[in-house]
C-alpha cells in the first residue's frame, strides 16, 4: 500500500480503531495476484495508470474548484502553531518516504531488461522525478482546498479535498481507485521478495526449494506462494499504519546499504560500461536514512526488528542444513 493509497481511501476503507474491514479488502487482491502469475508485469502497468488517475482527479478538481474563487493560496507553506517547521518537516518525510516502495523493486527486475546500464537509470530517475512532481502537485492541491488540521483529522483526506471542490466526484470510484492501489503496491512488493528470495535461495542464503522454478515459464513458483501466504498473514498481524511504518523502517536500512554499497563498490574496475553517482549522492543519502531512522516511534522498530530476527534465523536455520547435508555427503 503505497502513501498516495492511503490518502485517497475514503472514509468506510477503514473503522475507527483499526483497518478490519480494509484487510478483507486486502486479501482477495492478493489472492488475485497470485493468480496472476506471468501477466503481473501487464497489470502493474494498468494498476498505474489508474491509480494515478485518482491522484490526477484531485489535482483537476481544485483547479476547477480556484477557477470559480474557491480556495485558499495563502495556506502554502503555513506550519500549525503548535508545531516546529523541522519537526513537521521530518515527520512528512517519514510518510513520503513509503512512496518509494516499488523503486527498490526495479533493481530486481533490471536484470530482466535489455541494455540495463543505459535503460535503467534513466527509467529510475525519470521515475522519481514525475512522482515526485506528482506528489507536490497534489500537496499543494490539498493545502488550497482543506486547512491542514482538517486534512490531519480526516480518515480520507484526498476524498475530503474532492468533496470540499464541490465537483460532483462518486465516493464508489475513489474507493475503487483505493482498493486498486492496494493490490498494485502488493504486487509491486510481492514481484521483488518472491524474485529476491528466488535469488537468496539460488545464492544457498534461503532454503533451496524456494529456488525452484516452473520447467516451462521459469517462473519461481514456490517463492510466489510462500511470499503470498506471508503477505496474507501479514494483514491479520498488527494494523497496517504499523506494518506500513515497518516496511518504512526496513527500507530506510535497505536505501542505507545500498548506498554504502555504492561507495565500496565504485572501487572495483570493470570492464564494461556502467553509470556513475556523483559520491556525494550516497553520502547524502547514508546520512538522510539516518535522520529520519531517528523519527521511528518504539512499536515500529518493534516490528521492523521482529522481521529481522525472522530473516536472521532463516539464514541461519538454511546455513545449518547446507552444512548438514555437506556432512552427510562427505
Amino acid at each position: 500500500m503505497t502513501s498516495e493509497t492511503r490518502e485517497t481511501a475514503p472514509s468506510g476503507t477503514q473503522d475507527g480503531d483499526g483497518d478490519t474491514p480494509l484487510r478483507k479488502r486486502i486479501t482477495g487482491p492478493l489472492l488475485f495476484l497470485f493468480i496472476l502469475g506471468d501477466e503481473s508485469v501487464k497489470s502493474n502497468v494498468v494498476m498505474t495508470v489508474i491509480e494515478v488517475s485518482g491522484l490526477v482527479i484531485v489535482v483537476v478538481v481544485v483547479g476547477v474548484m480556484l477557477s470559480g474563487g474557491g480556495g485558499d493560496v495563502s495556506r502554502l507553506g503555513q506550519f500549525p502553531a503548535d508545531a516546529s517547521p523541522a519537526l513537521a518537516v521530518l515527520g512528512g518525510a517519514i510518510v513520503a518516504y513509503y512512496s518509494f516502495v516499488g523503486f527498490e523493486t526495479s533493481a530486481n527486475v533490471a536484470e530482466e531488461v535489455r541494455r540495463p546500464s543505459k535503460v535503467y537509470p534513466k527509467a529510475l530517475f525519470g521515475a522519481l522525478i514525475t512522482a515526485g512532481a506528482v506528489y507536490v502537485l497534489v500537496g499543494v492541491a490539498s493545502s488550497i482546498a482543506l486547512p491542514a488540521d482538517e486534512l490531519g483529522e480526516s480518515s480520507g483526506p484526498l476524498l475530503a479535498v474532492v468533496a470540499a471542490s464541490g465537483v460532483p466526484i462518486p465516493n464508489w470510484l475513489f474507493s475503487l481507485i483505493a482498493l486498486i492501489a492496494v493490490a498494485n503496491g502488493a504486487l509491486l512488493t510481492m514481484i521483488m521478495t518472491s524474485r529476491l528470495s528466488y535469488g537468496m535461495a539460488s545464492e544457498g542464503l534461503l532454503p533451496s526449494p524456494l529456488a525452484k522454478v516452473l520447467p516451462k515459464r521459469r517462473t519461481p513458483w514456490v517463492a510466489i506462494v510462500c511470499t503470498t501466504i506471508v503477505a496474507m498473514l501479514l494483514t491479520l498481524v498488527g494494523d497496517l499504519e504499523t506494518l506500513a511504518s515497518a516496511v518504512v523502517l526496513l527500507l530506510l536500512f535497505s536505501f542505507i546499504s545500498t548506498n554504502v554499497a555504492v561507495l565500496v563498490l565504485r572501487r572495483d574496475t570493470v570492464s564494461h560500461d556502467h553509470f556513475r553517482v556523483w559520491t556525494v549522492v550516497p553520502v547524502l543519502g547514508v546520512l538522510s536514512c539516518i535522520l529520519l531512522l531517528t523519527q521511528q516511534e518504539p512499536i515500529v522498530w518493534a516490528f521492523g526488528g521482529g522481521f529481522l530476527v525472522l530473516g536472521v534465523v532463516l539464514y541461519f536455520a538454511t546455513l545449518l542444513g547446507r552444512r548438514m547435508r555437506d556432512r552427510r555427503r562427505a
